[in-house]
């Protein structure tokens, strides 16, 4: 399949929210002793803060896989010591399910021991250690720290957004939490950002155009995981066949026709997406390490 082939995908996104929700970021880091960035695991280059580091200043890093159960365990392991190379503790979680989370609390005391000690050294032996939890959208955040804290502490939902203004939740073991707005980062230049965040459903459906979103995902299922496609919807990959074209080969076999006999892309681009989401297509990862997945 030929990259160049994509179709153009025009996403509007003007998250007015997001100055305001990065502002209180800021002022709220001086707070913190760690910071703490929830990813997708399928694309953590797209949903990870690009001035994370600025803004952290030093400050020791929790990075958290999340959704690792929807992502390829052998490319999440890449992503893995791609960020320990950077200096930061990384779990692979599934706030879902709850796999991984029984390592966060470990894995704060790990990063914070000698912050920890400081404390005690100063006679602030029981001095909570504060963590600022970061992520975009729809990416598991809230879910998370439900889990952690053992207790529905933070507003959780399916759809981008919920999380609204800072909240502090305390949870066992002197652990104070500061749960942040889900936020979509500054540096949304590239069509490939874009269609990631809207696959994986950091961006709100009404925004983009979905069979260009699918037929554009065909293209890369094609290119990335062509056995997944292939046994998913029973179809061939031909050689010159543009997104569109698999679509349609897959509406086909699906038996998603309309009057006249002609293919419901619409209908096969809506299912697409959603069996993506639901992770019947398997374990995909979108990005990879070396820059391979973004096409």
């Amino acid at each position: 399949m030929n990259p160049s082939e994509h179709e153009k995908l025009n996403i509007q996104w003007y998250p007015g929210h997001m100055t305001k929700a990065r502002r209180m970021i800021e002022e709220n880091l001086p707070q913190v002793d760690a910071v703490c960035e929830v990813l997708d695991a399928r694309i953590p280059r797209a949903s990870a803060n690009p001035d994370v580091a600025r803004l952290a200043a030093g400050k020791p890093r929790l990075v958290l896989l999340n959704r690792c159960d929807l992502a390829d365990p052998a490319v999440t392991a890449g992503w893995k010591a791609f960020f320990e190379k950077e200096g930061a503790k990384v779990l692979e979680t599934d706030a879902r399910s709850g796999k991984g989370v029984n390592a966060f609390v470990p894995a704060v005391k790990t990063v914070l021991e000698e912050k920890r000690k400081a404390y005690e050294a100063k006679g602030q032996s029981g001095r909570a250690l504060r963590i600022m939890v970061l992520g975009i959208p729809n990416v598991g955040k809230s879910t998370l720290i439900n889990k952690v804290a053992g207790r529905k502490a933070a507003l959780a939902g399916d759809r981008p957004g919920v999380t609204r203004g800072k909240q502090w939740i305390s949870i066992a073991n002197g652990l104070d939490l500061l749960d942040t707005p889900g936020i979509l980062w500054p540096k949304f230049e590239s069509r490939e950002v874009g269609e990631l965040l809207a696959l994986t459903g950091a961006i709100k459906t009404e925004v983009f155009d979905a069979e260009a979103l699918a037929a554009n995902f065909m293209l890369r299922l094609a290119a990335l995981y062509p056995t997944a496609l292939q046994q998913r919807y029973r179809i061939e990959l031909p050689a010159n066949a543009n997104g569109y074209d698999l679509l349609e080969l897959a509406a086909r076999k699906r038996g998603f026709l309309i009057s006249g006999g002609e293919a419901d892309i619409g209908r096969m681009a809506n299912t697409l997406l959603r069996e993506y989401h639901e992770g019947k297509l398997g374990r995909i990862s979108l990005e990879s390490p070396d820059g391979e997945g973004a096409i």
